[in-house]
């Protein structure tokens, strides 16, 4: 079963101005978090995995009374911003839980599972 993995950070952590020039905390936990990832490629239950841009740079695409709009920016203050997500192809709930807590513990930040729906999905 597939599972999508929101990682979350907070946002006022996140400084666009300094955004290249990660802390030494942070390389610490990057690098648990690529043994944690070359492990789950050995075991062929990661399907693929990316680090966000940041917030500032994004683009939200609404409907208005306009019709269909693109702007800058999130759509709304938030607390939380989505900062990672991965893809993973595991045996069930247990084990989606079972990965989630490793990358909590390597990130020390929230991560959100959620069931991908399936060709078995109907609307």
């Amino acid at each position: 079963m597939k599972y999508l993995l929101l990682g979350y950070t907070p946002a006022a952590a996140w400084d666009a101005a300094t955004a290249d020039t990660p802390s030494q905390d942070a390389l610490d936990a990057f690098a648990a978090y690529q043994r944690l990832e070359k492990e789950l490629l050995n075991t062929g239950e990661l399907v693929s995995t990316e680090g966000l841009g940041h917030p500032a740079v994004s683009t939200t695409v609404r409907r208005s009374p306009e019709g269909v709009v693109a702007t800058d920016g999130p759509f709304a203050e938030l607390k939380e911003v989505l900062a990672s997500f991965a893809v993973i192809d595991v045996s069930g709930h247990e084990r989606a839980v079972e990965i989630a807590s490793r990358i909590v513990e390597a990130l020390g930040e929230p991560v959100e599972i959620r069931p991908i729906m399936g060709e078995d999905f109907a609307a």
